[in-house]
């Protein structure tokens, strides 16, 4: 839950006449990204002249305005009156997806860049999933590997490339896994490669630089420039902050089975829209998470 201390200090920040930052607090936790959430919701339903963009991150979000339509400072009053109305966004009801995110662990692709690139790593000695179960105390890797498919995740933002999806482990704060990044960045990683860093998963929307641990391959793509799949046709990514995913190891088989399906552009994300309300999570995170994941297997 938010703690008081985390609603201390909210800092509102002018970027030139056109940019409002909020920074709610400095640590990331399913609380905060909540009333980055549901400021951010409610701000999208008045409707405001002059609004034009707005942007919910981890901790924070972000508003563009045209200032000739809406001065600076009475958005910034607006935005101070929705943080107070907001609370601590524990009755927040979010409207949201469960996805499914096929995952082949331990994959040939992420395998042979970690060996390329294990001059930078802390531990060259080890893989990457040796190395996060190792640091984060998990007696074998196939101990962390149900810990990362066992349950569901938060996608808090999006950001840094196009279709980047920052994904928060939906758990409470003392079985989160935290994986520190390579001590030199790669300069090359697969696209759709699965990584952890820090407290996040990401999946690589394309191929690029990197410091993420890599922990395997996604089937799926999380960005199509031209639109081929029907979940892209509006817009070149299908993710949106808020979104909950549910990351499920799959096989060779079924992979390539699934990639095939994108390759003739028929595949589509299963998913189930759902209702995530953070006290009854906070009441009762496994049953929660349960019962996201069988709305999703009710599909």
């Amino acid at each position: 839950m938010t703690t008081a201390e985390e609603r201390v200090g909210t800092r509102y920040s002018f970027g030139g006449d056109e940019w409002i930052l909020v920074e709610l607090a400095e640590a990331m936790s399913v609380g905060v990204n909540m009333r980055s959430l549901a400021i951010c919701r409610r701000l999208e339903a008045l409707a405001l002249d002059g609004v034009i963009d707005i942007c919910p991150a981890n901790a924070s979000y972000l508003v563009r305005l045209d200032p000739d339509t809406i001065h600076p400072r009475a958005l910034e009053e607006r935005l101070r009156e929705l943080e107070a109305e907001v609370g601590d966004a524990s009755d927040f009801h979010l409207q949201t997806r469960i996805i499914d995110v096929p995952i082949l662990w331990d994959d040939p692709w992420t395998r042979e860049t970690v060996k390329r690139f294990a001059d930078r790593h802390q531990t060259p000695e080890l893989t990457n999933i040796e190395f996060a179960a190792e640091i984060n105390g998990f007696p074998t890797t196939d101990a962390f590997r149900d810990a990362v498919f066992g349950t569901p995740f938060l996608a808090t933002m999006l950001g840094f490339v196009p279709g980047l999806v920052w994904g928060y482990q939906l758990v409470p704060p003392e079985r989160q896994i935290e994986v520190p990044k390579y001590v030199r960045p790669r300069t090359d990683t697969p696209e759709r490669a699965f990584s952890w860093g820090g407290a996040f998963t990401a999946v690589y929307p394309v191929r690029g630089a990197g410091g993420y641990q890599l922990l395997g391959m996604c089937a799926t793509p999380f960005f199509d420039s031209r639109r081929r799949l029907p979940d892209f046709h509006d817009r070149d990514w299908f993710f949106r902050a808020g979104d909950i995913m549910r990351y499920r190891e799959v096989d060779r088989a079924e992979f390539d089975r699934i990639r095939a399906a994108v390759e003739d552009e028929t595949f589509r994300y299963p998913l189930a829209e759902v209702e995530f309300v953070p006290q009854r999570w906070y009441d009762d995170p496994d049953g929660t998470a349960a019962a996201l994941e069988r709305s999703l297997d009710d599909a």
